[in-house]
This record gives C-alpha cells, sequence and structure tokens, in this order.
C-alpha cells in the first residue's frame, strides 16, 4: 500500500464554506468597517449565511441580504393588476444607491430559475424589466463605474440545476450543477486564494498584450458572423482582479475567464450570430442573429424569445449599442466542461461574447476620473440595460486592426495565438 494517501476529497459543506471565503476575499476584497449589500434566491441561504460569517469575520460593519422569491414573482405575473408592470421599488433601489455612496459593498448570489417568465405575456415582462431598470439605474451606475467593490458568485438551485440536467433527478441534478460550480469558482484544492492569485496573474498578461498593440478594432469571423466592432478611444482591456475607485482590489465575477474592454458606440458594422443560449429575466433567447450599422442593431432575429429581444432593444437608445467586448478562449474550463449552464455569469465565460447597453468606465486609461461627458465622447454607450451574449466558439477567428487597417492574429479556432 502506498503510504503516500491521497487526501480525502473535502466534502460538501467544506467546499461551500471555501466559496464563501472566496466571496468574501477574493470576489469582494472586504475590509475592516465596511457594510455588504447582498441579494440571493431564498434556496441561497446557506451560502448567504456563510458569506455573513466571513464578512463579520474580515471586520464587516453591518450585513444587510435581500432575498427573492421566484414563486412570489410568478404571483404577480399571474394576479396583478396591468398598471403592477410599470412600476418598481425605487425606494429600494435609492437605498442601495446611497448605501453604496456610503462606501458598502455590492454581493450578489445568482442561481434564477432560466425558465421562470417563459411562459408568461412578454409584453408585461418588457415592461417590468424596463421599470426595474429605470429604477435600479442610480445604484447601477455606482456599479457599472466600479465606485465600488462588488463581486457574483452562484448557488445551485434545484430549478436551475434542472435546467442544466434535464434528465437527472432534481437531486442528483443538483449534485452536478454544484460540482460544475466548485470546480469553476476554483474551490476544490486546499487554496482556493492562492488559485486565484495565480488565475488572476494568467488573466494580467493577456490584458497587457493587448493593451500593447492598441488595436483600433477586433474583427470577429466564423459560421454567420463577420463583425467588426470599433474600440472606444482610450479604451483599456481588463481581466480578473481590478482596483475600484474606493482603492479595493476585486474579482468583479467569480467564476471568470474573460478580458474585456469598451466598444466605440458609433463604430460597429456587420452581422453576428449568438453561439449559445442567452437566459434573460426568467426567458431563454436561443439564434439570436444581428446586424449593426454604425454602431447599432438594424435588424435582429432569434429562434425563441424574439418578442422579448425586440422589447430590450427598445429599453432605450444604447440598449441597441455595445457596452462591452470580451475575449474568453473555447479551451476555457467552463468551456471544457461541455456545459450549457443557461446562466450568464457561467456561459459568458465559456465563450467570447458583446453586450448590448451600459459600458464600464474602468475600461479606459484614467477613467475613474473621467466625466460622462468625456466618457461619451471617447465611445462610450450609455443605457439603462447591460447584457452579455456569446458570440465565441472553436469556429471563431479574431484580428485585431491597427489604425492602418493592418490586422493581427488574436484568436485562431477559438484559441489566443
Amino acid at each position: 500500500m502506498n503510504e503516500h494517501v491521497r487526501s480525502a476529497q473535502p466534502s460538501h459543506d467544506e467546499r461551500l464554506d471555501r466559496l464563501a471565503a472566496v466571496a468574501v476575499h477574493v470576489g469582494l476584497g472586504l475590509k475592516p468597517g465596511q457594510e455588504l449589500v447582498m441579494t440571493a434566491p431564498l434556496e441561497a441561504a446557506p451560502l448567504a449565511r456563510r458569506i455573513t460569517e466571513h464578512a463579520y469575520r474580515a471586520g464587516a460593519s453591518l450585513v444587510t441580504t435581500l432575498y427573492g422569491d421566484e414563486e412570489a414573482t410568478l404571483m404577480r405575473f399571474r394576479h396583478a393588476p396591468d398598471d403592477s408592470f410599470d412600476k418598481a421599488t425605487g425606494w429600494l433601489f435609492d437605498g442601495m444607491a446611497a448605501a453604496f455612496r456610503g462606501g458598502a459593498a455590492r454581493l450578489a448570489i445568482s442561481g434564477d430559475n432560466p425558465s421562470l417568465l417563459a411562459h408568461e405575456d412578454p409584453a408585461k415582462v418588457a415592461r417590468a424589466n424596463r421599470a426595474r431598470s429605470t429604477a435600479y439605474r442610480p445604484a447601477l451606475e455606482l456599479i457599472a463605474g466600479f465606485d465600488i467593490n462588488w463581486t457574483i458568485v452562484s448557488y445551485a438551485t434545484p430549478a436551475w440545476a434542472q435546467a442544466v440536467f434535464p434528465d437527472l433527478s432534481e437531486e442528483a441534478a443538483v449534485a452536478r450543477l454544484w460540482e460544475a460550480i466548485f470546480a469553476a469558482s476554483r474551490v476544490d484544492g486546499d487554496d482556493p486564494v492562492a488559485a486565484w492569485a495565480a488565475h488572476n496573474a494568467a488573466l494580467a498578461t493577456r490584458t497587457a498584450f493587448l493593451n500593447a498593440h492598441r488595436f483600433r478594432a477586433l474583427r470577429f469571423r466564423g459560421p454567420g458572423t463577420d463583425l467588426t466592432v470599433g474600440l472606444a478611444d482610450g479604451h483599456e482591456w481588463c481581466g480578473g482582479a481590478s482596483t475600484a475607485k474606493n482603492g479595493i482590489v476585486c474579482n468583479a465575477n467569480i467564476p471568470t475567464e474573460e478580458v474585456f474592454t469598451t466598444p466605440h458606440r458609433d463604430h460597429v458594422d456587420g452581422v453576428v450570430r449568438s453561439t449559445k443560449p442567452l437566459s434573460y429575466q426568467g426567458t431563454l433567447i436561443e439564434d439570436i442573429a444581428v446586424r449593426f450599422s454604425e454602431g447599432r442593431i438594424v435588424e435582429a432575429t432569434a429562434r425563441t424569445g424574439q418578442d422579448v429581444l425586440a422589447r430590450v432593444i427598445e429599453t432605450d437608445e444604447g440598449a441597441r449599442r455595445l457596452g462591452e467586448v470580451a475575449l474568453v478562449p473555447h479551451s476555457s474550463p467552463i468551456a471544457a466542461s461541455g456545459l450549457l449552464f443557461f446562466n450568464t455569469l457561467y456561459d459568458e465565460n465559456a465563450a467570447s461574447h458583446i453586450a448590448l447597453g451600459q459600458a464600464y468606465s474602468k475600461c479606459f486609461v484614467g477613467g475613474d476620473t473621467l466625466t460622462e461627458e468625456e466618457l461619451a465622447s471617447r465611445g462610450a454607450n450609455r443605457s439603462l440595460i447591460h447584457i452579455d451574449w456569446m458570440i465565441g466558439s472553436a469556429e471563431i477567428d479574431v484580428d485585431g486592426l491597427a489604425a492602418d487597417g493592418a490586422a493581427t492574429p488574436v484568436m485562431r479556432k477559438g484559441e489566443w495565438v
């Protein structure tokens, strides 16, 4: 018998605790004296409680958790009066924005049912989403502008698990989804914090390469796609750990495999097809195909969820334009899992992607000092929404275009050159 016995696989509870620790120490970089505002599905209370414990152990002054109930959401769509769908809890979002302005950190636990609203009236879904987006704007601007440290982690809820593993029992599906979450979040090893440090260093190498080239545009080519994405003036590539305007280093997404920057709102042209479904506010939008002209979507179709897609891009003028472009290798661990997660946090880290709507000010050189007018003058988009959808695959090539049009290969068949 080998005397070097392999250590036992950590238990579910041990890994859940490690995920909570990663959320607080890697995702948020929470500092003593900070408040934390957390949102979570009701089912995610076990993780929310562990995060709360780690936050207080890290010196948090106050942790406030707001729970969402999907059954209550369905009751609204099925029984509420029609004018209900033009209302949102503005008072709550104003309070969240006030907390952020006062220095609070933000953490979201995701795990929503991807098809929660699939059978509800698309017009009501669109109206409710627009009302919420409008009311949430004061808080969203502080998050999108990285005024604060924030992060997102996930919890394997039964509805989400069965969407990913429809042929398994609920118990087996939840167990399989947890395995995928733990692996992608790098909490299987003995030192998740060190694993994240190494991963962040690798992402920093990619951003350094792209920032050194200062490309004018990126060109994506593959089946159904020939898209040129002009990049904003003075753009900067980011990825992995970054410093918020409050000086705290955080990882906004747990997990993350992307490097990303800001497109120029007026310089996007061509056609592009989605390579994975988009799960948006309980609706699954599949096989998106759009055409851009001078930065604006002028044609848009989808095999499923087209009504919702059409209403999304009518949210405001900026909803038809891009606020983010991101590069992810097809060999990323999330893509290599072979799973379709029906969850943007995961699926966007399996493929290169673009985002409709609001741009991130952090993706500019000196962005933390630029005014809204200065950001707009450099090409930053402004919108009530920020919605990522996937356009990368093993069949997509990406070139960086210099100001003189010279092309430099960046990705071939979905992999870094």
